[in-house]
């Protein structure tokens, strides 16, 4: 019998030096506040206080799908909505959903973020904060059930259906055991338990070593070219391979590398191959499958031509 393929290559030990040192260099340099401002964790720094934040994070980072432009665009409408005072429209659905109607973003309507607030908010009275809810869950022990039992609460708070003729709300609160790569949910995760950086805001009781790489298709296509996995598609299995190769690198903080990754990846318009005017520029090329065999074949190329005698 065939045995199944490993998803996850066995990378060798001198190349995850090469390829610690190249994520290192690119996170150093990201300029995260230039980056920040165009990021939807953006949104969640205008706010102030704990508990005002955990609330902007969750609806930002729900909405962290599609084109950033429109996402950044769409957290300021509801800003503008909703006020500066997240956690006191919180308290008054109907009045919170009066201020959304007409809102719309992709698969939500107005509704959707009105119930998903007023939920969330009714966890912090119940818990003190959604960090402490979630902490209580023990993620220690297993990330992917804690934050199923996290959504759970959250999802039976908000009163979302638990199906529909909709796809709004199911797409809000995803449920992890399913094998979805989850990629807003970590992202919320990420934001809000990472020490304080000036784009990730440390408010939750919780370790980092916790965390699981949010895996979008930049991130993905990314971590494809670097050799972390031979996966075709994002899912939570493919975000623990990941993550597992981070951890060699920091066990205590194993997503440090995620920020500056995503934005390589949107900036520099990742390929999945080699194109000159997108890879030579790259910051990780020398680690990178497609850049390195292209470095090497111009190695060999150049040795070839040398040693032809010249013309007489």
């Amino acid at each position: 019998m065939t045995k199944p393929r490993r998803s996850l290559p066995l990378l060798a030990p001198e190349k995850l030096v090469r390829l610690e040192r190249a994520l290192e260099e690119v996170r150093t340099r990201c300029d995260a506040e230039a980056r920040r401002r165009v990021d939807p964790v953006g949104f969640v720094h205008g706010y102030r206080g704990p508990l005002q934040q955990e609330l902007a994070a969750l609806v930002a980072a729900s909405c962290a799908f599609g084109n950033v432009t429109t996402i950044r665009g769409k957290l300021h409408e509801f800003g503008a909505r909703t006020g500066d005072d997240l956690v006191a429209a919180s308290e008054d659905l109907p009045a919170l959903r009066h201020k959304l109607l007409g809102f719309r973003h992709r698969l939500y309507q107005g509704d959707d973020l009105a119930n998903l607030v007023h939920g969330a908010h009714i966890i912090q009275r119940r818990h003190g904060s959604l960090g402490a809810a979630f902490a209580s869950r023990r993620p220690e022990s297993g990330l992917a059930e804690a934050l199923a039992s996290f959504v759970d609460e959250l999802r039976d708070a908000a009163a979302f259906p638990a199906s529909g003729e909709r796809r709004g709300p199911a797409h809000l609160l995803p449920d992890p055991r399913g094998g979805s790569a989850s990629k807003r949910l970590l992202l919320f995760l990420r934001w809000m338990i990472r020490p304080a950086d000036g784009v990730d805001l440390g408010l939750w009781p919780v370790a980092p070593s916790v965390l699981v790489m949010p895996v979008d298709v930049h991130v993905h296509k990314l971590a494809r070219n670097l050799g972390l996995t031979r996966a075709a598609s994002p899912s939570w299995r493919v975000a623990e391979e990941i993550t597992a190769v981070f951890r060699r690198f920091d066990e205590a903080d194993p997503v440090k590398y995620d920020f500056a990754l995503c934005h390589l990846g949107m900036a520099s318009g990742c390929r999945s191959r080699f194109e000159a005017a997108v890879c030579t520029p790259c910051e990780i090329r020398e680690v990178c499958r497609h850049g390195a065999r292209k470095l090497r074949q111009g190695s060999t190329e150049r040795a070839v031509r040398a040693k032809v005698p010249p013309r007489t």
